[in-house]
């Protein structure tokens, strides 16, 4: 007869009795620790933005075209994506080894870029960004880090993921203003100017902060204890406890009568009664008083039993915690993977899109294009955007302690197709202004980064915490998918039609929001 099936109320589960204090819902990492791995990200934002306002004429200045500068914008990810898993390999589940790995490719990669003026050659600017592009691999260990259920509780992670978006709005921010500001510096030197100061500036700080992180960062310990823990799933509490002969007949004959209360009907018990015979399940464990002396089992054989059985017990849980291979998901896990997997990479193509193309389309000869914008305006105005929404990422990282991630993802999805929306409108109108573009950045901005700060943080809480290191790779890479097509769909807006640029956005939205409405339901998750 099947099990009686008890549904769980649609409420946040409620930690468990006897919750482990290592594993506590509210925990955080050593605050010396957790603020070099913000910083990290933060700063790697900045050497990924710095270049985008300068990049189109740099490249062209040394033979280049518009999409090649899309390309130099994008090709870090390609190579960052290809040394992941070598690097993961070697990482031995820590973050000292992979932040040092950060820290030299990002020197190494921007001095490479500014000496591409003086070399006066132009593939040294793409080998630059492609050793910087190995730098950009900490991009997910700082995701990895701000879930690590070893070092973040699970009602933490969408609070520390937002502190994570408010560093890329910074680097969105000071990142293009800082290319725009540099490139004024004018070209009198071969070394230090317009187009190579803001790298050099760059270098230098990478090589202060390496010598900070040398000092003062403290991995996590390498040896932890497995636990298994999914997201609003009961966790059993095993107990290994070798019982006395007189305890085991107890709780057997007490255990017999439970499954006897819920396994038979009414009808069967009147059937029984009515026959006037004695029924006994086949389980059934006659009481000590009840049993004669013959009956009475060997001491040393049912403690015997005990002990076997309770080792069993222990090496089955053991090997079910091994690894997370012997979890298998369900069909609503793998659609809630998909969806976040789909939007981490929808985010990047959109704002990846728009950083290319604005510098692009702005400078350009189009007829839509009102502005013929310097880099240093093109700069501004994409600093503008960032400064803008840097408010509500603050905020954000407040109030994520009190909002569902899953209404997160609609608001954010909401303003940033607002923003493509009255982009398409005022480009088919041919309406463009400051004003009515700067409005249309500015909420595309703020939406997708407010989107990207739950992707990770969901799907953390609704899988187990040995699988972070696996839904971390998977949403870096859609990320990654994301920055590198987007970066050279944004260098090629131009040449393909604004309108057909702005219109494959919103068809990626599109596809985003009809999985969002599909598995609403499966996205609830604890809040913080």
């Amino acid at each position: 007869m099947p099990e009686p099936r008890v549904d769980s109320p649609d409420q946040e589960a409620l930690p468990a009795v006897g919750e482990s204090l290592d594993y506590d819902e509210f925990k955080l990492p050593k605050l010396t620790s957790l603020a070099i791995v913000l910083a990290a990200n933060g700063l790697l934002q900045i050497t990924f933005f710095v270049v985008v306002s300068s990049s189109d004429q740099y490249a062209q200045y040394l033979g280049g075209t518009s999409t090649f500068s899309g390309v130099v914008i994008g090709i870090p990810t390609v190579f960052s994506g290809m040394a992941l898993i070598p690097l993961m390999k070697l990482d031995e589940g820590g973050y000292r080894r992979p932040l040092h790995f950060a820290c030299a490719s990002a020197l190494l990669g921007n001095v490479l870029y500014s000496l591409a003026y003086y070399a006066n050659f132009l593939y040294l600017i793409l080998i630059g960004r492609i050793v910087s592009g190995f730098a950009f691999t900490f991009f997910m260990y700082s995701k990895r880090y701000c879930s690590d259920h070893r070092l973040v509780g699970v009602r933490r992670r969408t609070m520390l993921a937002g502190w994570l978006v408010l560093g890329q709005g910074c680097g969105l921010t000071i990142g293009p203003f800082l290319g725009g500001l540099l490139y004024k510096v004018g070209f009198s030197n071969a070394i230090f100017n317009g187009f190579t100061s803001p790298t050099w500036v760059v270098s230098a700080m990478w090589a202060i902060f390496w010598v900070i992180v040398t000092l003062f960062f403290e991995d996590v310990p390498r040896v932890q204890p497995a636990r298994l823990e999914i997201e609003l799933q009961p966790v059993a509490q095993p107990q290994a406890i070798i019982s006395t002969p007189d305890e085991i007949l107890d709780k057997s004959a007490s255990d017999v009568q439970e499954v006897d209360r819920l396994s038979f009907t009414e009808s069967a018990g009147q059937q029984v009664q009515s026959s006037g015979a004695e029924y006994r399940h086949p389980d059934f464990c006659p009481s000590p008083q009840s049993r004669s002396p013959s009956d009475e089992p060997d001491p040393r054989a049912t403690t015997k039993t005990s002990i076997t059985t309770n080792v069993e017990a222990q090496n089955t849980d053991a090997a079910e915690s091994v690894g997370p291979e012997r979890v298998r998901m369900s069909a609503p896990q793998l659609g809630v993977t998909a969806t976040m997997c789909w939007f981490a990479m929808t985010c990047f193509f959109i704002l990846g899109g728009w950083e290319a193309n604005i510098p692009v389309f702005s400078g350009s000869i189009s007829p839509l294009n009102p502005f013929h914008f310097s880099p240093s305006a093109a700069g501004n105005l994409l600093a503008l955007g960032g400064i803008c929404s840097l408010p509500f990422l603050v905020v954000n990282v407040f109030v994520a302690r009190r909002v569902q991630d899953r209404h997160t993802l609609a608001v954010g999805t909401a303003l940033g197709l607002a923003g493509l929306l009255i982009t398409l409108a005022i480009l088919r109108t041919r309406t463009v202004s400051y004003g009515s573009y700067f409005v249309c950045w500015f909420l595309v901005a703020l939406g997708f980064n407010l989107l990207s700060t739950v992707t990770l943080s969901l799907l953390s809480k609704q899988l187990p915490g040995d699988w972070n290191a696996r839904i971390s790779l998977a949403i870096q890479y859609s990320n990654y998918t994301g920055r590198v097509t987007g970066a050279v769909w944004g260098g090629a807006g131009v040449k393909v039609g604004m309108l057909n640029f702005v219109g494959l956005q919103i068809a990626f939205v599109g596809i985003g929001a009809v999985m969002f409405c599909t598995l609403w339901r499966q996205l609830k998750a604890k809040t913080g």
